[in-house]
């Protein structure tokens, strides 16, 4: 049985005062003993917290009766360890990078792909009039992703906007997008169609959700997730290994973080050249001065970097609203 619940959600809603608001959450989610990540921006929540079953409840009842985030969706995983070592909530300009940050252009609470449930997803996918698109960086589909799907050559979301002019041959077809858990999108749905793609569709909760409701079927490889499992397993129907090792070319679900911490890239790597090469990416990686120790798992905490004072903004702290009634559940 599972000692604890890994909470995957986000939800585009106007925060105001939300760097003021990112402080006041980070008190309240260590009050709740959660460890985990969350981005707070004026635009919303993109988070993944962890922690027992009862602080999970408490937490996700707690951001339900904010009315701000009614309509959060939560996926929630069982699994065995915290998949985090802290808590952290910070503020940003977006809750998910994509360079798109004027409402006025691009705005998910007033115009995205058509949502698709998983199993409405599984029924159209492989049609001959659709494309599947992956809006995913290219160290996330590449360790995973759906059969036949364009995948795209980006190193980050925000690089997605430039990328769509390739995209315009398929002008015509239907275009289903998917990400991880649903939130790269809902912006990259609502551009496509800025940009004249008119039927355009996206996988309501992404390939979590796809897994956990029709057994994440003809999704090849793991889906990356941005915690200390690095990688989980999505498809029960016909699982297969797309990923291939870095190093030696042989097949392996496996990814890490390069252990050089000024390198720190993402890539799949085999247990025999993680020995040898001590989990990094390159003879070259293997030499710096500063290489953290290699355990297995590639999953590293993050080293601290000096403080940009320009960056730091004072903040009058305040009681979060929604602690009171989490302490009540």
């Amino acid at each position: 049985m599972a000692h604890y619940q890994t909470l995957l959600y986000y939800c585009y809603s106007p925060i105001e005062h939300a760097e003021q608001f990112a402080a006041d959450h980070l008190e309240f989610c260590k009050s709740l003993n959660l460890v985990g990540r969350i981005i707070v921006a004026d635009e919303g929540l993109n988070g993944t917290v962890s922690g027992t079953p009862e602080s999970c409840a408490a937490y996700m009842l707690a951001v339900h009766a904010d009315p701000r985030f009614t309509k959060t969706e939560f996926k929630i995983d069982d699994v065995e360890e915290l998949s985090f070592i802290k808590m952290h909530c910070r503020y940003k300009s977006e809750i998910v990078h994509s360079g798109l940050r004027d409402p006025q252009i691009i705005d998910p609470n007033k115009q995205t792909g058509v949502h698709l449930e998983p199993k409405d997803f599984l029924a159209m996918k492989d049609q001959e009039d659709v494309v599947v698109l992956d809006v995913r960086s290219n160290y996330e589909h590449n360790v995973g992703h759906f059969k036949n799907a364009v995948r795209l050559d980006i190193e980050n979301f925000r690089e997605f906007p430039e990328k769509i002019k390739e995209l315009a041959q398929y002008k015509g077809k239907k275009i289903l997008t998917y990400c991880t858990g649903g939130i790269k999108c809902e912006k990259a749905s609502a551009l496509l169609l800025k940009e004249g793609f008119e039927d355009v569709y996206q996988l309501h909760g992404g390939i979590i959700k796809y897994g956990k409701e029709v057994g994440g079927e003809d999704f090849e490889g793991k889906c990356y997730v941005f915690d200390n499992r690095v990688t989980v397993d999505v498809n029960s129907v016909n699982p297969a290994i797309v990923s291939t090792c870095r190093n030696c070319g042989t097949v392996t679900p496996k990814m890490i973080n390069c252990a050089n911490p000024v390198c720190n890239e993402h890539f799949t790597q085999c247990d025999a050249c993680g020995e040898e090469l001590d989990g990094c990416c390159s003879t070259a990686c293997l030499e710096a001065p500063n290489r953290r120790t290699y355990d297995g798992t590639g999953y590293y905490v993050k080293v601290p970097q000096p403080v940009n004072i320009e960056k730091i903004s004072k903040r009058k702290h305040k009681n979060f609203p929604a602690k009171e009634i989490a302490e009540e559940a």
